[in-house]
């Protein structure tokens, strides 16, 4: 037996090649690959017949290509009814034509083909995947199948570049019952992700595949996914999960967008998930629920840092180690009174640049600019514009600081605007 090189074969060439006996007597024709799932995902694992007597499958094992590219039984072949709920991923019926996540491209993509090859030795070659295609080759060779000759299609195909994504980064791993392919990304290569690239990437996926990649989100990606979605796409995450989950998710966003989301909802869904939620969380968001979407209170967060207006640096550098909120978001340290009346703020620049020493009161600016918690979002925005902020602390009737809009909070309103 001589050792041959890896043929690649597309799943659109492959399917339909007659498959015959030993003796040569036909017993169907191909209907579908069945690719393992779980820790063998990927490897196939049997081959879908279609019969006189139904659909059946063969192990992959015990099929090999004849030379004359036809597909032929081994004498241990067993064919096994086909019942519709085994634990493998039909690749024609499960995935051509579904919509997959491309991790590398951060973007959502639809399956066309599927490139395979055989490997192995002469007569006990066995079939890998290797990657689904999804650009124009694989729509040319489903397009113009059964009229350009099997070999004809394969070489005219081969003159668009190929645009696929290695098996390995598919992560496909079930199918429920329902034959819908669920998808796993790992939460590693999720939380590499931009919460807009993620939230983009949700938007474009169909509802079953989004709900299904939404589930499989731990509660703080989940959390940052929801904040830079917009209001139509939240409402359709948050409706296939529960009071509880969601309650945990919604601990995990900024208080103002947690409020913005709540407000959003009917008044029975958004108490059963203030129910849910720790008291401390629940506390903050019901304080922002009680101001106008469009006022400055509605737009703010509650999650700052502020220190005692007689600290020092080594002070504020220590509350921001504790600092549970969204370190990004800190541009500022804001100086409280006793009684939390802002007197002032001092930039995160200043602050890195000091000695561990210094009086935060030395690097207060001498005038700074802070806004009333009723003021109305379009002053706002004027104010982020006037004096080129990068967030604007909010205080109460009294002079007490309350929160902070945030430059993205003001970006987020005036595209609501357009």
């Amino acid at each position: 037996m001589n050792l041959r090189s890896h043929n690649s074969v597309s799943l659109t060439a492959l399917l339909g090649t007659p498959m015959t006996d030993p003796s040569g007597r036909l017993r169907g024709k191909l209907k579908d690959v069945a690719v393992a799932t779980g820790t063998e995902a990927g490897k196939v694992a049997g081959l879908v017949l279609k019969t006189r007597e139904g659909l059946q499958v063969v192990v992959a094992t015990h099929v090999r290509e004849t030379p004359a590219g036809t597909l032929e039984l081994m004498e241990e072949a067993i064919l096994s009814p086909l019942h519709g709920d085994e634990n493998f991923l039909l690749l024609g019926q499960d995935l051509v034509d579904r919509q997959i996540i491309d991790i590398h491209g951060r973007k959502v993509v639809r399956v066309n083909d599927v490139d395979m090859e055989w490997i192995g030795v002469e007569g006990l070659r066995h079939l890998r995947v290797v990657s689904v295609e999804t650009g124009m080759r694989g729509a040319i060779r489903r397009i113009f199948k059964g009229v350009i000759p099997r070999l004809s299609l394969e070489s005219f195909s081969r003159r668009f570049n190929a645009s696929g994504i290695p098996w390995e980064f598919v992560d496909v791993i079930e199918v429920d019952p329902a034959r819908r392919v669920k998808l796993r990304i790992g939460h590693d290569r999720l939380a590499q992700m931009h919460p807009s690239d993620l939230a983009e990437i949700l938007e474009d996926l169909a509802p079953a595949e989004r709900e299904a990649v939404f589930q499989t989100l731990d509660e703080e990606v989940a959390a940052e996914a929801l904040e830079e979605a917009d209001p139509k796409l939240q409402k359709s995450l948050i409706e296939s999960v529960d009071s509880e989950r969601l309650a945990d998710i919604v601990e995990e966003m900024d208080p103002g967008a947690a409020a913005d989301l709540l407000g959003e909802l009917t008044d029975e869904k958004s108490e059963a998930i203030l129910e849910e939620m720790e008291p401390e969380e629940r506390q903050e968001v019901e304080e922002l629920l009680e101001f106008h979407e469009d006022s400055a209170a509605g737009r703010m967060t509650t999650e700052f840092v502020s220190v005692l207006y007689t600290a020092t640096v080594s002070d504020a550098v220590e509350r921001l180690r504790n600092f549970e909120g969204d370190p990004e978001s800190v541009t500022e340290i804001y100086l409280l009174a006793e009684s939390r009346e802002l007197k002032g703020v001092v930039s995160l620049s200043k602050l890195v640049l000091a000695k561990p020493e210094t009086r935060l009161a030395v690097l207060a600016e001498p005038q700074f600019v802070s806004c009333r918690a009723d003021e109305h979002q379009k002053e706002v925005a004027e104010l982020f514009d006037k004096y080129n902020l990068h967030s604007l602390p909010v205080v109460d009737s009294t002079g007490r600081l309350v929160g902070a809009v945030l430059a993205e909070h003001v970006i987020a309103f005036l595209r609501d605007q357009q």
